[in-house]
């Protein structure tokens, strides 16, 4: 297959009219069958990387089923997004082993590709649960999380923890080389995130979320996020929670390298307002707003190409740069970027087409229309 005439988002940030060949369901350097298509004035960006989401369409990863994963990719893939890694919730051990499971035993069905599981729970504060369920909170436990990863055919890409709570610097030390550490739900502060991070956390769950807020004096996880380098946080930029000025600020002082977008998005992405659940408690949904019957902020209802659009029509960012945090460095931060993430000659023609306003056109995986 060959697509021509297409403004193609590169490995090196840029947009470039040029063709495209794919061959065998991989970008290649030349060849291709005899199909074409013509892109003239589209843009062409890899397919996106969701790391951080819970379901869509009615469905949820702590389903534990393979019917709820099939709705989930293949909703996700129509949308542009072509690798997820959706994460679970705060929920009884013996049902996080069931979904790490059923997760594990997914076979591919022409969806988006199951790369990942993003365990955000039960390693977690109570006085930060947000919508997790606080009854099923543990402390930070080796054994079962490998237990869960092994149930889990090593598809765990993220682990979640409060770093202030018993036990969990010592887990990090064990499990560091093993999966990516995230500081998530939490009431650290500086110093307590500072060593967490000094140990092996790298990452940082819905950035402003659930943990304090940046404080001039007391700049907690944000600001200590900040400081080491290494450290990716994401965002939910999907209009309810955060403001747009403050997605403007934490694009410059962290810099759209370090910047990983996701939709955090629950089971009713997707559907019509309503009531639903997330991870077994009630959710109300009024437009994009999912809130527990108390008010606070359940996930997001919006999907990651819906974020990646109010990052730059309303947000003001560069374009470029919002392609760049939905799937380079989403990629790059689970170890799927050797196969994902870029268009690039030898990984998988995973690639959305986007017209001038940035409404989806059709999208690509594995060489294949979806």
């Amino acid at each position: 297959m060959l697509i021509k005439g297409a403004k193609v988002y590169t490995a090196e940030h840029r947009f470039e009219t040029k063709d495209v060949a794919v061959a065998g369901g991989r970008f290649t350097a030349q060849g291709g069958d005899e199909r074409v298509v013509n892109a003239d004035g589209l843009y062409m960006i890899p397919g996106l990387v969701d790391i951080h989401f819970h379901g869509c369409m009615g469905a949820d990863m702590c389903d534990g089923t393979e019917e709820a994963l099939d709705v989930i990719t293949k909703y996700e893939a129509s949308i542009g997004v072509t690798s997820v890694c959706p994460a679970t919730m705060t929920i009884a051990k013996d049902e996080l082993l069931k979904v790490m499971q059923n997760a594990g035993a997914y076979t591919y069905k022409r969806g988006a590709h199951l790369v990942g599981i993003n365990m955000e729970g039960p390693f977690i504060s109570a006085a930060k649960k947000g919508a997790q369920a606080a009854e099923n909170i543990l402390r930070c436990d080796v054994e079962l999380f490998r237990q869960l990863q092994s149930a889990a055919k090593g598809l765990i890409k993220l682990v979640d923890i409060a770093p202030e709570e018993p036990g969990a610097i010592d887990f990090i030390d064990q499990v560091k080389g093993e999966v990516v550490v995230s500081i998530a739900h939490t009431m650290a502060d500086y110093e307590a995130a500072k060593t967490a991070i000094a140990h092996g956390a790298s990452h940082v769950t819905h950035l402003y979320n659930a943990m304090p807020p940046l404080n001039h004096r007391n700049p907690g996880v944000i600001g200590a996020a900040r400081d080491a380098e290494n450290v990716h946080p994401e965002l939910i930029c999907d209009g309810v929670h955060i403001h747009p000025s403050v997605i403007r600020a934490t694009f410059a002082m962290f810099g759209a390298k370090r910047m990983i977008l996701i939709s955090d998005s629950m089971r009713a992405t997707g559907l019509e307002d309503g009531e639903y659940t997330l991870g077994g408690q009630p959710v109300t949904v009024r437009g994009n707003r999912a809130t527990l019957h108390d008010g606070t902020i359940a996930g997001s209802a919006t999907n990651l190409m819906d974020c990646v659009r109010f990052c730059v029509k309303t947000v003001g960012l560069p374009l470029e740069d919002a392609i760049m945090c939905a799937t380079e460095n989403p990629a790059r931060e689970i170890g799927i970027y050797g196969e994902v993430g870029s268009i690039e000659t030898g990984k998988k023609a995973d690639f959305v087409l986007l017209d001038k306003d940035l409404n989806l056109v059709s999208v690509y995986i594995d060489g294949e229309e979806i």
